[in-house]
């Protein structure tokens, strides 16, 4: 079983104050539209990651955490779409754009057709593009090449039928004019960079042949293709030993370092975030109900969802007499939300008549950290 550090075993890492944000998400809403009913999948997530940052998005199976990454990328499938918001990234040079746009033959007629704005999604700060109804020709530069993401499951993520280097080369030369040479050396290379063994030989292989721990390699090697300025992680560990799992958030925390980017890393498990992450994201049921810096996080909890999440799971140093609390409850049906906070009906502190009635403020102290219950009202 997975053990979480305590506060004081989170490495705290000192960040550049003054980074360039990568990604801002402003009251980003994604709906599903089913026969029989409506799903808030994202309901209103606000969201910053500087450069060179690591935010751990936490939250059980079902509160919205891939569905947000993938609205990110403009990735939602039908019957999902996005209704609101703002998702602003860096705005990627006309130039490159243009490159991109003429080296994509999937992106002539098809992809102009399927991607269309949903909503109005103001004005950009400098030196951003609202990705929400963009010209297709920028969501393809900014996939891949700005932002890239390691899906989480890389089995059914890989084609089966085309060899790894392949695919990493088809992700190289999308974004790159070099010739198949050029980019099977640097896919040679990233295999190595990312700790497969005998990449001269592995890049021939097929996914089938790899253990689930070297394909999600191969995931993060293309995913590093084009030296991406935000890795979006999602569910990186899931499905493998504790030894590797190890390994792969080694290998992110190694390539973050050399490389710069920020990472967004979606987990469930808060001792894989206590890792790897700078700040922590708690998600429950489509929206962030705290945030905070990963110290901050283990050492005070502050919204009694979180509390739980803590308190459900075993702790370095902790006496075997110590029994572990689960959260209370289970999570609501998706066509039965809560009114007022969507937790109050798990919540140890539910005060009826006030947590049941309206949906809470979010509140921000002094040292930026977020929550959203009632009972922080009285004391900023």
């Amino acid at each position: 079983m997975q053990q979480t550090p305590t506060s004081d075993q989170t490495a705290a890492r000192r960040l550049d104050p003054d980074a360039p944000p990568v990604l801002q998400l402003r009251g980003l809403r994604t709906e599903f539209q089913l026969d029989d009913g409506e799903v808030q999948a994202v309901d209103g997530v606000d969201l910053t990651i500087h450069r060179g940052e690591t935010l751990a998005v936490v939250g059980e199976s079902g509160c919205g955490k891939s569905v947000m990454a993938r609205s990110i990328l403009q990735l939602v499938d039908r019957p999902g779409k996005i209704v609101g918001g703002q998702v602003w990234v860096p705005r990627p040079p006309a130039d490159e754009v243009e490159a991109t746009a003429r080296r994509s033959s999937f992106f002539r007629g098809r992809l102009r057709r399927r991607i269309k704005p949903e909503v109005d999604t103001g004005a950009a700060p400098e030196g951003m593009v609202g990705m929400i109804g963009a010209d297709p020709a920028v969501i393809r530069a900014v996939r891949g090449k700005r932002i890239a993401m390691v899906f989480q499951e890389p089995m059914t993520s890989l084609s089966s039928v085309h060899k790894v280097g392949d695919q990493i080369i088809e992700a190289i030369q999308l974004h790159n004019p070099v010739s198949n040479e050029v980019a099977r050396d640097r896919a040679i290379d990233l295999l190595h960079r990312v700790g497969i063994a005998a990449p001269e030989t592995r890049v021939d292989a097929y996914p089938f042949e790899l253990s689930g721990g070297m394909r999600q390699r191969v995931m993060i090697a293309m995913a590093l293709s084009c030296d991406p300025e935000l890795l979006i992680a999602d569910e990186p560990t899931t499905a493998l030993d504790v030894t590797t799992q190890a390994q792969i958030l080694e290998l992110l925390a190694s390539l973050r370092d050399e490389l710069g980017m920020a990472i967004m890393l979606i987990t469930h498990d808060l001792g894989v975030a206590a890792q790897l992450a700078d700040s922590v994201a708690v998600m429950y049921l489509g929206n962030v109900v705290e945030r905070g810096e990963i110290t901050e996080i283990f050492r005070s909890p502050r919204h009694p969802y979180t509390q739980a999440l803590l308190n459900s799971i075993p702790k370095l140093g902790q006496g075997s007499d110590v029994r572990l609390a689960p959260v209370r409850g289970m999570v609501p049906h998706p066509f039965a939300r809560p009114s007022g906070c969507p937790f109050h009906d798990r919540c140890d502190f539910f005060q009826p008549g006030r947590c049941d009635t309206a949906a809470p403020p979010l509140i921000r102290d002094e040292q930026g950290h977020e929550v959203r219950c009632v009972l922080y009202e009285e004391t900023t």
